[in-house]
């Protein structure tokens, strides 16, 4: 089995989900996170943002500003930045770990920064509490 870390622009976990459903791999966990790439932290204006496009920015994102006093310590002229970003915790049997990521690749790609990122990391046991049933039945 393998855990699949999936970070991607907000506005593209329905996509996402609908991709990884196709597979027949609706579990999934999804958390709000606030990160930074190689861009450090620049949106480039010229991101589909969907339906919500106002002034180069969506108007639900927010950049978070680093606290003043690690600007201060790493002697940044201005704060860095971190972008909202969903990221998506899936679990998967070693036989559909491929095609689960091409697909959320197709889902995600656009060409631009910020597309995302997908971590495939070993899972060594998995346990569904309510039946005590073990690594992939429990999945």
């Amino acid at each position: 089995m393998k855990e699949l870390t999936i970070i991607i622009r907000r506005h593209m976990v329905a996509d996402t989900k609908k991709a990884l459903e196709e597979l027949r791999y609706p579990s999934m966990s999804i958390q709000s996170v606030d990160g930074r790439g190689k861009q450090k932290g620049v949106i480039d204006k010229n991101i589909d943002f969907g339906d919500e496009m106002r002034d180069g920015l969506s108007a639900g994102v927010r950049l978070v500003p680093t606290p003043s006093v690690y600007a201060l310590e790493h002697h940044l002229s201005k704060p860095v930045l971190y972008v909202p970003k969903k990221m998506l915790t899936v679990v998967l049997p070693d036989g559909v770990v491929e095609s689960a990521v091409r697909a959320v690749i197709t889902a995600n790609q656009t060409g631009s920064h910020g597309d995302g990122k997908i971590f495939v990391s070993p899972v060594e046991l998995s346990v569904r509490v309510r039946t005590g049933e073990r690594n992939e039945e429990a999945i």
